[in-house]
């Protein structure tokens, strides 16, 4: 191989691409490190309230747009998508009184570890190649990275803000490497949504404001993952049957109707996160909640987030067989959990006789 100091910036750039192939990613491309309309954005829409208790965004928001106050003298970021749809052929259309909605990025273990572990053999790559400061993120440093995952040509922003891809949709986990050394870019992508609004129209909660603009106040991700504390009653029944994200606007786009299915290990589901029992959820003790999402995305949200999402998805069902469970739920230790299993029994006990839950 030649001495670093003669590999051309396209050359390099090649073989870094090659790499993040070889290392299992599905997309890559380069985004030069420098401002842009999008990250302008940003300020506005957390200055509208937008983010809701996400105060992380505000706290950070000098670095978000300045990437080199996140790495000094940064000239590159390297973008990698992995790609998430796997062959489980569940969408959030099928409605099951019995069973709740998990996110399809939530159905296996979680993807930061195995996005990092590729992110860190990517990066011994390429400073070996060409010495560069360099420090990688997944999803939880100071980097809007959809903003560089356009500008590296992975995809474009879709009307419901999440990246869209040509090839695979919105199902793409993001991860970037930041470099600082010079590297031959890609070009932006194009939007190619057109006059579509499918997510617009989809959206059970209006959270998506107009195209390319949401409210995370009003989205059920938002509400289900972030939100640490009290679900707004209003929004409550348009929740469904959701217990950890969403994926609505996702299943009804047209850029997510030619399916490609991820081989990658790390996102292959496991069965007991794929429309799981609420039955099962509600019957969860702290060291059984543990057990059974340790290492997964839903660790996150801890029992006390999960289960007050169960109880929501249980007043949603319309199934009054739900009402014991609920029973019990409403003396849990946690009040966040009380509080909304007496919501939802007041909506059940509006509701005629069901049959039992499922609890196989």
């Amino acid at each position: 191989m030649a001495s670093p100091s003669f590999i051309t910036q396209q050359d390099l750039t090649r073989q870094i691409k090659d790499k993040a192939l070889v290392l299992g990613f599905d997309l890559v491309g380069v985004a030069p490190a420098q401002d842009s309309p999008e990250l302008a954005f940003l300020e506005r829409w957390l200055d509208a309230g937008y983010a809701g208790d996400m105060h992380y965004l505000r706290r950070n928001l000098d670095r978000r747009r300045d990437i080199q106050q996140v790495v000094p003298g940064a000239q590159s970021v390297v973008v990698c998508g992995l790609n998430y749809d796997t062959a489980y052929p569940y969408s959030t259309e099928q409605e099951d009184a019995n069973r709740g909605w998990i996110a399809r990025y939530a159905w296996g273990a979680d993807y930061h570890d195995a996005m990092q572990d590729k992110l860190t053999q990517l990066q011994a790559f390429v400073v070996a190649l060409a010495p560069s400061d360099a420090k990688f993120y997944v999803d939880t440093g100071p980097v809007v990275e959809r903003v560089y995952a356009k500008y590296a040509g992975l995809g474009w922003f879709g009307k419901n803000t999440c990246t869209l891809n040509q090839q695979l949709g919105s199902w793409i986990l993001l991860g970037e490497l930041i470099l600082t050394i010079p590297l031959h870019y890609d070009q932006p992508t194009l939007d190619h949504c057109g006059t579509c609004t499918r997510c617009i129209d989809a959206c059970p909660t209006a959270a998506i404001l107009e195209p390319y603009v949401l409210d995370s106040r009003r989205c059920i991700s938002y509400l289900t993952i972030e939100l640490k504390g009290s679900i707004p009653e209003e929004l409550r029944p348009q929740m469904g049957h959701h217990i950890f994200g969403c994926d609505i606007c996702q299943d009804v786009c047209p850029w997510n109707r030619k399916r490609v299915l991820a081989t990658a290990e790390a996102v292959q589901p496991r069965p007991a996160q794929v429309h799981p029992l609420l039955a099962e959820l509600a019957c969860l003790t702290p060291a059984a909640f543990k057990q059974r999402f340790r290492g997964t995305p839903l660790e996150r949200t801890k029992r006390r987030g999960v289960l007050r999402n169960v109880c929501v998805a249980m007043g949603n069902s319309g199934n009054t067989a739900f009402i014991p469970l609920l029973e019990e739920l409403a003396h849990d230790d946690e009040a966040l959990i009380r509080e909304h299993a007496t919501w939802a029994l007041a909506q059940l006990r509006q509701t005629p006789a069901a049959e039992p839950p499922s609890v196989a």
